[in-house]
């Protein structure tokens, strides 16, 4: 293997981490198995990673900075209004989960093991406040383009878009039914655009 950095170390374990937990589970995910999955030798998970809770982290943030770039690169797609703007952003995430459940369903699992184990007590509340500042960038940039302002305060509609796709998200993983996701995000993308108010054009 070339020499790499300790942040480039870091990074290659946060995603064999990742395809670890997406096909064999949490429970699978030890440090072996993950150096094994990056190609590497046992001594390089100490030398890039304090720990095995630290590395959880980085998958954490590695997928939800994944998350983002993916929604944040459906804004360019031009839409009429602000629901067509929405719907876009809601579709763009679903393929992506589409494209990828096993990602998915271990972020889930990794939010249930964070839970369950002290060491990782904090982690899922600061993963859904990046979902939560995720949305909330997003709605604010769809309100400047689209002209509009919420008639709710944008930190409560951000958690109700991250509840929302958090469902649709949870509800395809169980039943893999495209159907009934697309019409789950049609009427997300309704409830969520019904709060917003087209500003009056400067006279």
């Amino acid at each position: 293997m070339a020499r790499m950095s300790a942040t480039d170390r870091r990074e290659a374990l946060a995603r064999a981490a990742l395809t670890v937990v997406a096909r064999d589970g949490i429970q699978a995910a030890t440090t072996r198995a993950i150096v094994a999955e990056a190609g590497m030798p046992l001594a390089s998970f100490h030398y890039a990673v304090p720990s095995r809770e630290d590395l959880l982290r980085d998958v954490v943030e590695l997928v939800v900075a994944g998350e983002g770039a993916a929604t944040f690169g459906s804004l360019a797609i031009e839409a009429d209004d602000i629901r067509g703007a929405i719907r876009s952003v809601l579709g763009s995430y679903l393929d992506l989960v589409r494209a990828d459940p096993g990602r998915e369903q271990a972020m889930f699992e990794l939010t249930q093991h964070a839970l369950r184990s002290p060491g990782l007590a904090d982690l899922p509340a600061a993963q859904y406040a990046a979902y939560r500042e995720l949305a909330t960038t997003l709605l604010q940039v769809g309100a400047d383009r689209y002209r509009v302002r919420w008639d709710v305060p944008l930190g409560d509609l951000a958690v109700l878009a991250t509840a929302l796709s958090d469902g649709a998200t949870l509800g395809w993983l169980a039943t893999r039914n495209d159907d009934a996701a697309e019409r789950l995000l049609d009427l997300a993308a309704d409830t969520l655009a019904s709060h917003a108010t087209p500003l009056k054009e400067p006279s």
